[in-house]
């Protein structure tokens, strides 16, 4: 499966990329995570439904310095990505 998040809230500059992409490497997802010029973060996930779903989990939370207020997350045809970058 394949989702892209929003992410929203204090989530630049608290290492939240970083927990995206250890969070998805230990699910064995693909993907990114980039900085958006607008203060949030976008999350582009691809693989099985529950490692997406666990990767999710994460970025709802965030890493300690974070404070998520909000995710919008949207289904998205699978692109068969390969490895995860932070961007």
């Amino acid at each position: 499966m394949r989702r892209r998040a929003i992410v929203r809230g204090l989530v630049q500059g608290v290492y939240f990329r970083d927990t995206a992409r250890e969070a998805a490497e230990a699910h064995g997802v693909t993907g990114w995570a980039a900085n958006l010029p607008d203060g949030t973060v976008e999350l582009v996930l691809e693989g099985a439904p529950e490692d997406v779903e666990a990767v999710l989990t994460v970025a709802r939370r965030g890493p300690p310095d974070a404070h998520v207020t909000g995710i919008e997350v949207a289904e998205e045809p699978v692109e068969s990505l390969s490895g995860f970058r932070v961007l």
